[in-house]
């Protein structure tokens, strides 16, 4: 299975980056069994907050020095849609994280939309640059699966808005497409559909933003565990948007891998997985491996002085332990 959807995203990058249509997810057989399902499913399923996500943009951290400039791009999951505090939204808690790691100051901005697909990263990016950012992190994916958004599609959109943020010297972590499996009002065989198309385009995503010089942190597992052993903790009130518990597990698996691009040196701790293959592996390998495994960094890497082996680009697999948890901080004015 694992192999299988390491050359199903490989198949899907490259029809990316040739313009070709991806690969749909539903077969015909299944398509009106699932049609009815995902009716129930959206009936189950609380109507979307009216209320915006709050706004967090500011600066965190100390009043002296140069801060970082740290910009959020994505959908409701980077705006932080369903809690009500803007230090519990995924951005703030990031930027608090990096002030606390760096020292300094952090100014954050937030261009994230609310219902934002991947074809809408290139107003996003936009916006993003014009913060003259240091790091950025992109979180998008679920609303591509849910509107059946050809997977090649969605990624050459990521692909793109990874080269012109690394064009500007920026550096780029994305959270890959998180485990749509996990929500509960689904039942099978939506259910493993959702989760496979989840799964699939962020192994897709993991090989295009590596190639183009990011690092993907895996969110799909880590979530959806922590979601299915306590889901009325961990989702909103809507029961499909994270809350405040859920955004800080993902903000913490991605905080490491923005200190590690901004050549920080925390004191975490890089461990090995027994139950997986570590080290150096294929980037469509990684990709299929990070998937399947909670909060793992894929980043590209260079063997006997090359980036590149014989099946395409290296990359290695990292899962970090030992954040400490930043502590909630106001945003100053900007």
């Amino acid at each position: 299975m694992r192999l299988l959807r390491a050359l199903r995203a490989r198949r899907i990058a490259a029809a990316a980056a040739y313009g070709g249509g991806g690969i749909t997810a539903v077969g015909g057989l299944t398509i009106g069994l699932v049609l009815v399902e995902a009716r129930l499913a959206k009936k189950m399923i609380r109507a979307t907050p009216s209320t915006p996500p709050p706004v967090a943009d500011g600066v965190f951290g100390p009043d002296t020095g140069a801060p970082l400039s740290f910009v959020m791009l994505g959908d409701s999951t980077a705006a932080g849609l369903g809690v009500h505090q803007p230090d519990e939204t995924p951005g703030a808690l990031l930027a608090a994280g990096l002030s606390a790691i760096a020292g300094r100051p952090v100014q954050l901005t937030n261009v994230a939309l609310s219902g934002a697909r991947s074809s809408m990263l290139p107003e996003q990016v936009d916006r993003a640059l014009a913060a003259s950012p240091d790091v950025a992190v992109i979180m998008i994916g679920a609303n591509d699966v849910t509107a059946r958004i050809p997977a090649a599609e969605s990624v050459g959109h990521l692909a793109t808005a990874v080269e012109r943020l690394r064009a500007a010297g920026c550096e780029v972590v994305v959270g890959t497409c998180p485990d749509l499996g996990s929500v509960k009002p689904l039942w099978q065989p939506l259910r493993w559909i959702a989760q496979n198309a989840s799964r699939r385009l962020a192994a897709a995503q993991t090989i295009v933003v590596v190639e183009r010089g990011g690092r993907s942190v895996s969110l799909g597992d880590l979530l959806g565990r922590e979601f299915a052993a306590d889901p009325r903790e961990m989702f909103s009130a809507d029961r499909y948007h994270p809350s405040a518990r859920g955004y800080a597990a993902a903000a913490m698996a991605v905080l490491p891998s923005m200190a590690a691009a901004l050549d920080l040196e925390p004191d975490f701790d890089v461990l090995p997985d027994p139950r997986r293959r570590t080290g150096v592996l294929p980037v469509y390998l990684a990709a299929a491996e990070a998937a399947d495994e909670p909060g793992t960094e894929v980043a590209g890497t260079r063997v006997a002085g090359t980036d590149r082996g014989p099946r395409g680009r290296w990359a290695t697999l990292l899962r970090r332990r030992g954040v400490p948890e930043p502590a909630p901080t106001t945003p100053g004015a900007a």
